[in-house]
């Protein structure tokens, strides 16, 4: 199975040694993977489906092509799979797994879209570190998601009046079974709304 926490791998950028040519490039995914969640809506909400390949890892050969696109890459290669991994078709090498990373080379150096992957405030950061991190004590994600649900009572989207990459972070943290009953109204609809967009409804 892919390990789903990063581990030690090359941290290459598009556009520091990697050129932003479309189709150069080609993600590996897990279905159960949040991570990947998060990067799958974004690639949709980028409008990159056509020109970034994804693989969602299931069949023995996704497994195999994986591996060796790690192996290229050239670090003390430990034997597990971490995802998401984005890599390049040129040299078959991984380019990085670091999700930040590749979520913001996706928006900037790809598609173009900085507009899209605006810097979220640091509170907003927070909350969702909280709400993502299995082990948060039960008074910090009440906290995290009551300053939420004061932020979407007064917005459509995480950061303003259209979805950005920043909702696909939110998206994924309260689509946790352990999250999403305790969300209030507001939130719950928000989730509603974006499960209804493209971009987080093939997604989900």
């Amino acid at each position: 199975m892919p390990r789903t926490a990063p581990v030690p791998a090359p941290r290459g950028r598009i556009g520091a040694g990697f050129l932003p040519v479309p189709h150069r490039y080609h993600l590996y995914l897990a279905e159960a993977c949040p991570r990947s969640r998060r990067v799958r809506a974004a690639v949709a909400l980028l409008g990159l489906t056509g020109s970034v390949g994804t693989t969602l890892l299931a069949a023995p050969a996704s497994y195999a092509a994986l591996r060796r696109a790690y192996e290229a890459a050239g670090h003390h290669y430990d034997g597990t799979l971490a995802v998401p991994a984005l890599c390049d078709t040129w040299s078959g090498r991984v380019v990085s797994n670091h999700t930040p990373d590749i979520l913001d080379d996706l928006a900037v150096r790809l598609a173009g879209r900085p507009d899209l992957a605006p810097p979220a405030p640091a509170a907003f950061t927070s909350a969702v570190r909280a709400l993502l991190d299995p082990v948060a004590p039960a008074a910090e994600r009440t906290a995290a998601l009551e300053l939420l649900e004061h932020r979407l009572a007064v917005r459509p989207y995480a950061l303003g009046d259209r979805p950005t990459v920043a909702d696909a972070d939110l998206w994924v943290a309260l689509l946790d079974p352990a999250v999403l009953p305790a969300a209030g109204p507001h939130l719950r609809a928000y989730v509603r709304r974006l499960c209804a967009h493209p971009a987080f409804g093939a997604a989900s």
